[in-house]
């Protein structure tokens, strides 16, 4: 069933009108659909609605509510992927699979290995936001989640108040995922970071800074420092995009059994 999202103002009692550009189009003359056929529809406030259409004129799809009821399609803490932008379709397949296992959003970082300079992350912005909608609308998860500006790892960690930040460096960690949930768990609404490096994997100088034993002081009006946990993820070597898959979908299940 197509799936697409909507705005909770264009539901009126069991009716809901689908009038938007992008939308329509997709609905009316992409998919040719029909009086008759199925449409999976949710709005931003995770509400997913069965519905089925009644009419297409020129300019507005009307569907008929046939069920509703809140979307599960989401993870209930909130995860993050900050990692060095790779090139063309190796990025463009991390995005997508990040949007698939439930990020809320992604940090292209510059690192001293990037293999892009600033201005091609720049301009690739906007495409991996699109890449995200998309994949959002395939998977049927209830938000979509964002593609931050490019930034540096330093600026994401001060920024931002995580519960908890890993970085995979798999020439030098031997901690796993599990022995870091035994020793402290994610819990429900934690605001978690993954952090992984290019092809070329970290600079020395990067290495040093996450090794360090205090990377960064206290954040602003929070008591407490940010720790960064040196996680691997293997004895294998992985390339950048599958150890981004490997890492979010282990986290992912070390959560739900824990």
């Amino acid at each position: 069933m197509p799936h697409f999202f909507i705005k909770s103002g264009q539901v009126n009692n069991d009716k809901i009108s689908i009038s938007d550009k992008e939308n329509y189009f997709h609905i009316a003359r992409s998919l040719r659909a029909r009086r008759g056929e199925k449409l999976l529809l949710i709005d931003e406030n995770k509400i997913q609605y069965e519905t089925t259409i009644q009419s297409i004129t020129n300019s507005e799809i009307t569907t008929k509510i046939d069920k509703s009821y809140p979307s599960k399609r989401f993870l209930d803490f909130e995860l993050y992927l900050a990692q060095s932008p790779l090139r063309s379709d190796a990025q463009n397949l991390l995005i997508e699979k990040a949007t698939e296992l439930g990020v809320k959003g992604v940090y292209p970082v510059k690192t001293d290995n990037c293999a892009l300079n600033n201005e091609m992350i720049d301009k690739k912005i906007e495409k991996w936001q699109k890449i995200m909608y998309e994949s959002s609308k395939q998977c049927e998860r209830a938000d979509i989640p964002t593609c931050y500006p490019r930034t540096t790892i330093e600026k994401v960690l001060t920024e931002n108040n995580f519960d908890k930040v890993i970085v995979f460096c798999e020439r030098i960690a031997t901690k796993t995922i599990r022995e870091s949930f035994n020793k402290k768990p994610i819990k429900k609404g934690d605001k978690v970071l993954v952090i992984i490096g290019p092809e070329g994997g970290f600079s020395q100088r990067e290495f040093d800074w996450f090794n360090s034993p205090s990377p960064l002081p206290p954040l602003p009006n929070v008591a407490r420092e940010i720790i960064v946990e040196m996680l691997t993820l293997g004895d294998m070597i992985l390339r950048a995009e599958t150890a981004a898959t490997v890492a979010l979908g282990n986290i992912i299940y070390e959560y739900s059994n824990h």
